[in-house]
Order: C-alpha cells, then structure tokens, then sequence
C-alpha cells in the first residue's frame, strides 16, 4: 500500500504535467517557464525540478504516450496483408489526421516543437526519434503505392509533400471546437479527394521520370 507521501507526490507530478500541456497549448512552449508552470500549480520553484529538470523533460513526457500509441496504430495498418498498398495509405492518413483533431490543442507540442529535419540522422531528443519515425512509416506507405524505381531524393521529397498536405489539413481545424467525430464525417470524403489527386500526380510524375532531388 502507499504511503500519504507517495499519493501527494503522485499527485503533484500529474499537477505539474496538466499545467504544463494547458500553459504549452496557450501560450506556446518557448514563452513558458518552469517557474510559471510551478506557480500554476500552487508548489515552489524548487520543487518541480524533483519532478522535471527541465521543459524538454515536460515535453516528453506529455508527448511520448500519446504518439507511441499512434505509432503502434500505424505499424498494425501498414503490416496488414489484406490491405492494398493505396488501402494502407489512406488508412493511416486517416488515423493520423484523426490523432490530430483528438489533440487539437497539443498539435503543436506533438509535431512542432522542438522538432527537427526529418532527415535528420541522429536527433538528440526522443521525440523526435519518434516523430522521424512516423514519417518515415508515411514514406514507406507512400513507397509502396508508387511503381518503378523512385530516387532516395525523390521519395524523400514525395513523402515531405505530402506531409505538407496532412499539417494543412490539420491546421485549418486545429482551432476549431466541431466534435471529432463530425470532423471526420464532414471531412473524410475531401481528404481522400485530396489524397488520391496528390497520389495520382506522385505517379504521373514517376512514369514520367522526374528527378526530385
């Protein structure tokens, strides 16, 4: 059984994690502090760094949950046999654009902040493994549906355009109070509109030859 201290620091932790995702989603993560976040919650200065050491440490732990069960999502549609590989892509589109408007009010701190290249070879910050990693589930979804040789450069750049895509489909919502579920009633025919439009141009331009690098 626990003891009253183990509850009330318990306790305290998730205090400093909730105000720290609402101040993040206000105000936006470089414009707090530490010493705000603590004021938040009614404890010291002092005190939080037992918790956190730091607003990267913050980041973490309100992001990495949340995106490892979107990855977890993602790898189980595209390892699926039964799926056409333009089946998988519209799938996982459809999970991610969905994540996103259940987290509207942390898009920011799940996919921009702190971010780096997707390209990036060995980023320091776990997020960002992570966040690299998704994109690259998307490029090889996108990989998949393409036919005949594609240049690293040119599926590297196929992949960014369409994750250009997908942010502005998130972004013209990411403010809006409209309840996911009629979101993507409303939406989902537009959006794979927009998918299979932008799909068809990859493959016209890879019959084509086009260098993307």
């Amino acid at each position: 059984m626990r003891s009253r201290q183990e509850i009330r620091s318990e306790e305290t932790k998730n205090a400093i994690i909730t105000a720290a995702g609402r101040l993040f989603a206000e105000q936006g993560y470089e414009a707090v502090t530490m010493r705000e976040i603590a004021k938040a919650v009614g404890c010291s200065h002092t005190t939080i760094y037992i918790y956190f050491k730091d607003k990267e440490a913050l980041l973490h732990q309100l992001s990495m949950g949340p995106m490892q069960a979107l990855q977890a999502n993602m790898e189980s549609v595209l390892a699926d046999p039964a799926l056409s590989p333009d089946e998988r892509l519209k799938l996982v589109t459809n999970d991610f654009i969905e994540f996103c408007f259940q987290n509207r009010n942390m898009f920011t701190i799940f996919f921009i902040t702190k971010a780096t290249r997707v390209d990036e070879v060995d980023p320091v910050l776990e997020i960002n493994k992570l966040r690299i990693h998704l994109f690259a589930m998307l490029q090889q979804a996108i990989r998949s549906c393409l036919q005949g040789d594609i240049s690293d450069g040119g599926e590297l750049a196929y992949a960014r355009i369409y994750f250009f895509m997908l942010h502005g489909m998130v972004a013209t919502y990411v403010h809006s109070e409209e309840p996911v579920e009629s979101l993507m009633e409303r939406l989902t025919p537009t959006f794979r509109l927009g998918i299979d439009a932008l799909l068809a141009g990859f493959k016209q331009t890879c019959q084509e030859g086009v260098d993307l690098k």
